[in-house]
Formats: C-alpha cells, structure tokens, sequence
C-alpha cells in the first residue's frame, strides 16, 4: 500500500476533519511500511472494510431477525440472516448469535446463560497463556465468579490435562472455560468435552485466536465436544472487530435473551454485514490455503527466530502463533518489543509461562503470521524476518543496527502492497 493516494479516503472527510484525515493516511502507512506481526491482527479485504463503513451504520436494530422493536428492518435481517446461515455452515454449530461487540461481550454472554455471582469457573491463567475474561482477578470474571485457574506443566510449557481434572475434581467448577490468548499448541477439546461430562460440568471454548483454523480443519473443532463456543471475528478469520457465540441448541433461547437486552442494545449492523462477508471469504477453498499458509509461516519463523538463538516456548507452534522467551538472553519483552517497533516489526511484550517479571514488563514476546500471509509472504520471507528480528535483538542497543533492519523492513514491505488499487 505504499504509494496510497488521497483519494483512498472520501474527500469530505479531508475537508471535514483533517486531523483525524491525516491520523487514518498515517495509519495506512504504518500498516504498509511496517512487518505486523501482532498475533490478534489481520488485514480484511476491501470488502469486509466496504461493509464495515457501509449506511448500515446508520440502523438502530434492537431485537432479532423478524422480532425487531424498530422499524424499517427489512434489510438489517437480510444481513444478520445471511450472518447466521454463513457462521451455522462454516463451523457445524447449533445455535449462533452474530451481534456480541467483542470477544469479551461474547464471554460475558455465556457466563451470564449459565452461571450465577459466586459460582466456580475453571479458566488459563492469563501468565499460562488465558485472557483477561477466563477470570483474571482484575476482570469482572473474576470479581463476579469464583474461579480455580489452570495452567501448562513447566516441563513441556503445555497444558497438563491430568492436573486440570484434578482441579475440576477437586473444586466441581459450574463451567470451565478452555482457550488461550497466547497459547502456540493445539488443544484437545475431546479430551476437556469429557472431563466435563465426567465431573457435571459445562465447557465453554473461546477460540478467538484459532477460529479460523478451525474453519477449514486445521485445527480439531471443539463444536462437537462443548456447550458454548465464543470467538471474535477479527484475528485468523479476517474479519472485522467483533465477537460471535455458537452454542447447542438447548441453550439458544436463554443465550439471545443475555445478549438482548442482557447486556447490550442495538447491534452494530454494519460490523454484522461485514461478518457476513467474512465468513462468506472463509467457506471458499483459497481461504483454506490461506490458513494452511499460516501454520507453514509460523511453523518457519519459529525455526529462524530459535536459530538466531532465541528461545521458543514449548518447543515450537501447532498453530499461528509464537511465543519468544528473550528474558533467558537478559533482555524484557518490554524493550524487545520497543527495539523491534524501532525496527518496523510490530509485536507486543507477553508474559510466558511462570514469568518472573510483571505483566508491563514481561520474559517474552508474542508473534503471529497471519497478517504477514495475507500479504503474500511465505516461508522465504519468515526465515527473513527471523533472522532480522535475531539482528535487532542481539543489538538492542545499537541504533546503527535498527536502522540497517528498518531499511531492510522498509524494502521487503514494499514488496507485498495492501489494498492495492488505492495505488497511484
């Protein structure tokens, strides 16, 4: 996307509001310029970006497809039906719901369906690899539930299925929730489905992270396994930023009913439009290629990263993620993720199993391909980046180097431009 013109953008937005005009021209360029190795990023398509700014924005639609409480709707349930309809047949679920906000408004749905204030919830421990809403102390989910936190096993850096079954017996969770935000390995939902048979617990996955893996089978589906599936909409399904819950349909009545008027009002029907156009992408076979592409680009980068030194938690990735121990060479996520940004290679600072330093600190740093494979790039360009990244990391502090690495960012971005009839 180098080389983007103005006229990317309406020209009423230029003339009505320059300074947030020049923030989005900004914008694009940092994303063209830059290596975006964010896990939970992604670059959507023109049309999925067309949809999400789309007049639907403009549409108060409180309620369900044929059970509105606003008029002129007509069109607003074309959109959610097809929304559905698209989500039902590329996962094999029940019962989903398009209209949570986020990944966290999906979570607060299925808690709400079925639990209570108090009531015990097994979840990751966010330093394990979890997220925030599967009970973190600061989180609502941990103010409002009682929750007994899991983890991976300090010898494998993977999750230790005996020692949770022990917790599940010993504490008889209401719910347990499975699902990472930084896990690299694959999960057996099978496995954790019976757990929870055995001990009269639900199981809610949130696979927000491997949602589209497990689209096209690159990953196992926990549909067949679990009572709840929530996931966003963003990340490795390359849509935009909003949430979903799939669920059995024993559940779907009381599921709508939290989500409206339980906690949220009109859905953002733009943002539904544009998951509908999402899925639509993911039911077709080049999508499938992409995501395998994916799992090559991390499997890859993780080689190259390990070869230039670095520790890679677990041994590796089975998905699009990775996670790099950098504090076992004396230097914190937080000043690798400074260097590299310096660099023009995006990631973020993340704690890693039994970190020692603070979560603003942190032993790590996550990474992911999937918006680097949407470009285009391939297992060539990942041995590249993990050489480069090497080169940062070895010489933190030596501007020289950075900027040797920059120019190098800067030539090999150019190589895969986004969006590119915004070209000049």
């Amino acid at each position: 996307m180098s080389g983007v013109s103005s006229n990317f953008f309406s020209t009423k937005l230029v003339l009505s509001d320059p300074e947030i005009f020049q923030a989005i021209g900004n914008e694009v360029q940092r994303q063209a310029s830059q290596l975006e190795l964010i896990a939970s990023e992604n670059f959507v398509s023109e049309a999925v970006l067309e949809a999400t700014g789309s007049v639907f924005t403009n549409k108060y639609a409180e309620g369900y497809p044929g059970r509105r409480y606003y008029g002129g709707c007509e069109f607003t349930d074309v959109v959610e039906r097809l929304a559905i309809a698209r989500a039902k047949k590329l996962f094999g679920a029940d019962h989903v719901n398009v209209q949570p906000h986020s990944g966290t408004q999906a979570n607060v749905a299925v808690y709400m369906t079925v639990l209570q204030p108090g009531d015990t919830m097994l979840g990751m421990d966010l330093s394990h690899g979890g997220h925030l809403t599967h009970g973190h102390p600061l989180n609502f989910s941990g103010k409002m539930y009682h929750v007994v936190s899991y983890g991976v096993g300090k010898d494998t850096e993977k999750i230790n299925y005996t020692a949770l079954e022990d917790l599940v017996i010993e504490n008889k969770p209401k719910l347990i929730v499975i699902g990472a935000s930084a896990y690299p390995r694959e999960i057996n939902f099978k496995l954790i489905g019976e757990i929870a048979r055995r001990n009269g617990s639900l199981v809610m996955a949130d696979i927000a992270h491997i949602a589209g893996l497990i689209a096209v089978g690159e990953h196992p589906s926990p549909i067949p396994h679990c009572d709840f599936v929530t996931t966003t909409t963003h990340k490795t399904l390359r849509g935009p930023r909003g949430g979903m819950v799939m669920c059995k349909q024993v559940f779907g009545k009381d599921l709508d009913r939290v989500v409206f008027p339980g906690n949220q009002g009109g859905p953002l029907v733009h943002v539904i439009a544009a998951k509908a156009v999402c899925f639509k992408e993911a039911l077709q076979p080049q999508y499938k290629s992409y995501i395998q592409q994916v799992k090559k680009n991390a499997t890859e980068l993780a080689k190259s990263i390990q070869n230039s030194g670095y520790r890679i938690v677990s041994g590796g990735t089975d998905n699009h993620l990775i996670l790099v121990d950098v504090f076992s060479k004396g230097i914190t996520g937080k000043q690798a993720e400074i260097a590299l940004d310096k660099a023009g290679i995006t990631v973020n600072k993340n704690t890693i199993p039994f970190d020692t330093n603070s979560p603003m600190i942190t032993s790590g740093v996550r990474l992911g391909t999937p918006a680097l494979t949407t470009r285009g790039m391939t297992e060539a360009e990942m041995s590249i980046i993990g050489k480069l990244i090497g080169q940062v990391l070895d010489n933190i502090d030596s501007q020289e180097i950075i900027q040797k690495v920059h120019s190098r960012v800067v030539k090999l971005s150019s190589k895969f431009p986004l969006y590119q009839q915004s070209r000049t």
